[in-house]
């Protein structure tokens, strides 16, 4: 594995061949019953932890990567889009969140342990039911309450890892030359009515028209009311702060597996760090689409893969000298508030199949104690469709 296989770029982490990761807040689901879609509610800053090599564990030295700052038991999703096809794993305490087997360096069809990517725009938790996933929520390690504790019975890694697969060459250039077949043909025809079909259909291209992919999918979202991972304004009854977001980076920085960086001013070398994972709270409606390439399209090595720890405010603190961010979104009253949630769905998509040693993972509501915030379920017109193809026109008298 190359040294420089990831990038960040703002608060968006991007891997090889234009995979783009964002991580995103979000309100905390109750553990009971099945949900909408949660809103987004701006980007968790992310580090790199060769930046601060002083001040961070010898441990964290030696994976390498990004961190970023979580409350425990706060909740996240993933923002996901590709430049081209990609396929993307996905592992929680190197535990891949889509088929629960162990983290693998190949791609796996039976059962899948990737997402497909542009089709995949997010991933808000672990594959555990038919058409629902549960959500990602932070947890200390030494609890057993992570995935990776009670899938594998114990608690070594922790944190979020990623790893992304292109398309092998010959595919590649196929797609490359469909698209460009694509867009001369929109040319000819002045772009009226002419689209690439969303992705999914034999021989598409997976892309499809920014018109037909929801806000955050896009690389510039057009102005909109706030939307699924479209940050809200930081103020507002919904919140119990009104300090968003950190200090941000600006520009692109290649992240080494190893590489030497300076430390806030008075931190001590390798201190002992609280180590994090990803438990699970709150079943939703959400599918992970199957992939409908054949194996052999895929490059057979990973392009580029990292690791993401997660950091507890008191540490984020120390190691960078930063304040982390305000502390979660009171969840009732970003409901009672009239705000929105969502709904997404694709015609054209099959699901996959829910795994069985993801299914019985619990709640970290059984570790941490009973989640007593009242809850409202919003309206129904609190809930959003995303990614529908439109209504029916209908004819009439004229």
């Amino acid at each position: 594995m190359a040294e420089e296989t990831a990038r960040l770029d703002g608060n968006a982490l991007v891997l090889a061949g234009g995979v783009r990761v964002r991580f995103i807040r979000t309100l905390r689901l109750p553990e009971e019953g099945t949900h909408a879609l949660p809103p987004g509610l701006g980007e968790f800053p992310i580090r790199r932890v060769a930046d601060y090599a002083d001040s961070v564990p010898e441990e964290w030295r030696r994976r390498g990567g990004v961190m970023l700052p979580m409350y425990v038991r706060e909740a996240m999703w993933l923002s996901f889009s590709a430049e081209e096809p990609a396929a993307l794993q996905v592992g929680v305490g190197k535990v891949c969140a889509v088929s629960g087997r162990p983290w693998s360096a190949e791609l796996g069809r039976d059962p899948q342990n990737y997402v497909v990517l542009p089709r995949q725009p997010w991933l808000d938790g672990i594959n555990s039911g038919q058409g629902t996933i549960r959500q990602f929520v932070s947890v200390p390690l030494g609890l057993g309450a992570t995935v990776e504790g009670q899938v594998t019975g114990e608690e070594v890694w922790g944190g979020v890892q990623l790893q992304s697969f292109g398309l092998e060459p010959r595919a590649l250039e196929l797609w490359r030359e469909q698209q460009a077949m694509e867009q001369l043909r929109t040319q000819h025809y002045g772009g009226y009515g002419i689209q690439s079909e969303l992705a999914g259909g034999p021989g598409s291209s997976g892309f499809g028209s920014p018109a037909d992919l929801p806000t955050q999918v896009g690389a510039v979202p057009p102005p909109a009311p706030p939307a699924y991972g479209a940050p809200l304004p930081p103020s507002g009854p919904a919140y119990e702060s009104t300090a968003m977001s950190a200090v941000e980076r600006t520009g692109s920085h290649p992240i080494p597996g190893s590489a030497p960086g300076a430390a806030p001013t008075g931190s001590s070398r390798g201190r002992k760090a609280k180590a994090m994972g990803l438990g699970v709270g709150g079943t939703m409606r959400q599918e992970i689409f199957e992939d409908d390439r054949p194996m052999r399209d895929w490059a057979g090595t990973p392009s580029g893969r990292v690791f993401v720890h997660l950091v507890t405010p008191p540490d984020w603190r120390h190691i960078t000298g930063e304040e982390p961010p305000a502390s979660p979104v009171n969840r009732r009253a970003y409901t009672a508030a009239g705000l929105p949630w969502f709904e997404y769905f694709d015609a054209d998509a099959l699901d996959l199949d829910p795994v069985e040693v993801l299914t019985g993972v619990s709640p970290v509501g059984e570790w941490l104690g009973d989640d007593h915030d009242p809850w409202h379920e919003p309206t129904p017109g609190q809930v959003i469709p995303l990614g529908e193809k439109g209504k029916p026109v209908e004819d009439g008298d004229w």
